[in-house]
């Protein structure tokens, strides 16, 4: 006879979690690990009762275990309906794997659209007979099946931002086919609040080495100008396409919004995610905030809008040791471009089964073809591995290529010993992007980005026992692990690995790499030296604290007010508690931060004057707070888009220094493309442009290039009208005719010194500048004499004697690597600040050429 039924609330409860699994017949693992028993006694002696409770387990450290068991209990102890949810679908596949064949737990999983799931399993979670285990989409959706649960398990909650803030975030994809109407009717509404050069870069009509990684946004008091007609064309161009959900979400808030823009796309979104005001989330009796990284500066608490978050310490004994043992490597450090392209597909043949992280699908797609084609290896890609790993594991020579992807996909033990990571970004959206290059705000990110780097380099190693080689190229990831100073805010294990493997990747060759590699494979005595000596170097290494955390701590509540001010349109309230942020944010360290939110109580206070009928106090007080803004630093120069709302003085003054400003942006872009890991590519840079201007033939092309270098958008159209490089910082142009090839004894032709003459007009016909820009026509030449035709021209440009123009370009060179000595990152303000000394006192800025030439029209230099 079968068993009857039994009524499954009369399981047993006992006092902690962690006992549960002693009383799992079906558990293949004896009991919890020690400090994954303690944890669970925290939690339920200090944590069971919070609103938001946050757990941090180190990767790898059985993070899972403890949060189905903490399901599992207040399922049982209070009857609750318990939804744990996870980033991606492959993770909702291995959780349940893990509970059901490890831990004898048996959950269900939730995957794919909510109208096909299993009735069976849709009555067990409503009537708290069994975990649900599902996707932050999920739950964070319009119309989610889970819309009130009593208890939410968030895991990898510290990577989770872009799933909570999909709800409100509205990115229109410029290249996407079923967004191409909305963006180009969007665009031009944009145009009127846009320099045209910006928005030439928003519909893809630029070619300046800076698109890609240009991002800017749209002043508060612009996007209220224009919000009826964005509205409109919203309602009506969203309808049929996947935009619809979050536009629902934001059409009434859009005064509480940010708009950023982008070659890529236009973004639409909070500052902060409102999740207050999503009920199946604000409702819960208890969410639980897993992480590897809880962080100290509240990021935790701006990624999910939680006012106060208890945060339970990690257990004793986890801040020295590590999980599993990385060995690093770093080609780049010694190798060509060429050579480790070379090593990459050795080191592919030694491992079997390899891994890498790319930053985007173009690079994804480059690379699956070279290995295909090179090795006739397999390779998968994020969405096959998601649905199963099955294929890979089994495969003797495979390799899965995933892009912009940190977390979700994990390789444990023996099912990949080498992972790639190659040139990942710090920002994964245009709001992170433009505070940290455009606002300074690196500091605020500090704990986020830190957790992506952890979760990139960690996808291999999952356990005590796990080992893989991690091999990092590209820019900003290398540089990142390059700086000694970024190193020392790291776990103590995972400095010693990292000094380790830059040490072993200095001033070497392919055929070392390839053998400390399989040194490594091997795992024997050979290497249990090497792992000594690491565990060696982390007993003295003492991880630093991030700077400013305690003030950006104890901001954090007072940010979320604003918003569920802003939200609810009460501007009022909202300029109370933006003012509350500006009064605790002290430090110097946070000055781009302190900006921006006296740019924002500007705007609370802008509104408030439009709403009460032009009330003259709160349009003072939005002047003072936009002032204020301004003056907090002289690092940012989007914030020179506020200086309209300025006296005309003011704006003069902003303008001169906006330009400078979008300079040294732009240099540092240039930094950062070039790596500060090595010296390598900028000096070949370098090279190439001193040594392509001792060449008639090359000439051209290194006086465009250096251009680049020295952070103007600098072109050369190749047809037989146009004008030789020009340079275009903002509304200023210096257009040149490159007459290099000239004999010095010869006299300028009538012919082209007319040409010259008219290039500021081919400018103004085929460049985005318009009447009111100021454009300067230069020769660059050794003739020092004009034929008598040409004599009338040379009052309409300037004159740069050849050898001096070298002398010139070597200067700046040399110039700008001393700056380079000191760049540690982009949106440095204190590096800003000095850069804009440097250049302006060796007269390599824009404005400064300008006024040069200028006083030296060639009238003056050249002899009939």
């Amino acid at each position: 006879m079968a068993f009857k039924s039994f009524d499954e609330s009369e399981e047993n409860v006992p006092n902690s979690p962690d006992q549960i699994l002693r009383d799992l017949p079906r558990r293949k693992i004896p009991d919890v690990l020690h400090h994954q028993g303690e944890i669970m006694k925290s939690y339920a002696k200090t944590g069971a009762n919070a609103a938001d409770v946050a757990l941090q387990l180190p990767t790898g450290s059985g993070k899972t275990l403890v949060g189905l068991l903490i399901a599992e209990w207040r399922k049982r102890k209070y009857a609750e309906k318990v939804v744990y949810i996870c980033p991606t679908v492959q993770l909702v596949n291995q959780v349940v794997e893990q509970a059901n064949e490890q831990y004898g737990l048996t959950v269900n999983g939730f995957t794919g659209p909510s109208s096909k799931y299993d009735p069976t399993k849709r009555a067990e979670y409503n009537n708290g007979l069994k975990v649900a285990v599902t996707t932050y989409s999920a739950l964070f959706n319009s119309n989610p099946f889970f819309n009130d649960p009593d208890t939410i398990i968030l895991d990898d909650a510290h990577s989770a931002e872009n799933y909570i803030a999909s709800l409100w975030t509205l990115q229109i994809e410029r290249e996407n086919p079923k967004h191409k109407i909305v963006h180009s009717s969007i665009s031009s509404i944009l145009k009127s609040k846009m320099k045209a050069t910006n928005h030439a870069r928003l519909i893809g009509e630029s070619d300046s080495i800076y698109d890609l990684s240009w991002v800017d946004k749209i002043p508060g008091p612009d996007l209220f100008d224009i919000r009826e007609e964005l509205a409109s064309v919203l309602d009506a161009q969203t309808r049929d396409t996947d935009l619809i959900h979050p536009w629902s979400m934001l059409k009434d808030h859009l005064d509480a919004c940010q708009l950023y823009v982008s070659t890529s796309d236009i973004l639409i979104r909070p500052l902060i995610p409102p999740t207050w005001s999503h009920f199946p989330f604000q409702n819960a009796n208890q969410r639980i905030f897993m992480s590897a990284t809880l962080g100290q500066g509240g990021d935790l608490e701006r990624l999910t809008g939680r006012n106060k978050i208890l945060r339970l310490p990690i257990p004793e004994g986890w801040e020295k040791q590590g999980i599993g043992r990385r060995f690093f490597m770093f080609p780049e450090m010694s190798l060509s471009e060429n050579q480790n392209k070379i090593l990459r597909h050795k080191l592919m043949k030694m491992a079997g089964r390899s891994v890498i992280l790319v930053p985007n699908d173009r690079i994804q797609k480059e690379i699956k073809s070279e290995i295909q084609k090179e090795l006739g290896f397999h390779t998968f890609n994020a969405l096959q591995i998601e649905k199963s790993k099955s294929e890979f594991i089994e495969s003797d020579n495979a390799v899965v290529v995933v892009a912009n992807r940190y977390d979700g996909i994990d390789f444990p033990g023996n099912s990949s010993r080498l992972l790639f990571v190659n040139g990942l970004p710090k920002a994964t959206n245009a709001q992170e992007k433009f505070l940290m290059s455009k606002m300074g705000a690196n500091l605020l990110f500090n704990d986020r980005i830190q957790t992506r780097v952890l979760q990139a380099i960690g996808r291999c190693t999952r356990s005590m026992e796990d080992y893989s080689a991690v091999v990092i190229t590209g820019s900003e990831l290398p540089d990142y692990f390059s700086s000694q100073k970024r190193r020392s805010y790291l776990h103590p294990e995972l400095q010693s690995e990292l000094k380790f493997g830059i040490k072993e990747s200095i001033d070497t060759d392919a055929d070392n790499f390839i053998e400390n590699f399989e040194i490594f494979l091997k795992n024997d005595a050979q290497w249990e030296k090497v792992n000594k000596k690491i565990i060696k170097d982390r007993s003295d290494i003492i991880q630093k604290n991030f700077p400013a955390m305690a003030e950006l701590q104890e901001v954090v509540s007072d940010e979320i007010n604003y918003q569920k001010a802003m939200w609810k349109s009460d501007y009022t309230d909202a300029l109370y508690y933006s003012e509350k942020v500006i009064g605790k944010l002290l430090s110097d360290e946070l000055k781009g931060y302190r900006a921006l939110w006296h740019y924002l109580g500007g705007n609370c206070a802008y509104f408030n004057a439009l709403y009460s009928s032009g009330n003259e106090s709160y349009m003072q007080k939005a002047r003072d707070h936009y002032s204020t803004s301004k003056k907090a630093t002289t690092g940012i120069p989007w914030l020179v888009n506020l200086s309209k709302y300025q006296p005309t003085k003011v704006v003069e003054e902003y303008e001169d220094k906006d330009i400078i400003l979008n300079q040294i942006e732009n240099i540092e872009k240039n930094f950062v493309r070039l790596g500060t890991l090595h010296d390598r590519k900028y000096a070949q840079k370098e090279s190439e442009i001193l040594s392509g201007l001792e060449s008639n033939q090359t000439f051209e092309n290194a006086h465009k290039e250096l251009g680049n270098i020295l952070g103007f958008d600098s072109y050369k159209v190749e047809n037989d009208a146009s004008p030789d490089p020009y340079w275009i910082i903002e509304n200023l142009c210096i257009v040149f005719e490159d007459h290099a090839g000239a004999d010095e004894n010869s006299a300028l032709s009538a012919n082209k010194a007319r040409q010259v003459s008219s290039h500021p007009d081919w400018i103004i016909k085929n460049t985005d500048l318009d009447d009111t820009a100021i454009i300067i026509s230069v020769l660059i030449t050794p003739v020092k004499k004009v034929s008598i035709g040409g004599e009338s021209f040379t009052k309409n440009f300037s004159y740069w004697e050849l050898k001096e123009f070298k002398k010139w370009a070597h200067n700046a060179l040399s110039i700008l690597r001393e700056m380079r000595k000191s760049f540690v990152e982009a949106g440095d303000l204190s590096w800003r600040s000095e850069a804009v000394n440097i250049l302006e006192k060796n007269h390599l800025d824009m404005m400064s050429l300008i006024n040069h030439f200028k006083d030296n029209v060639a009238s003056k230099y050249l002899d009939v």
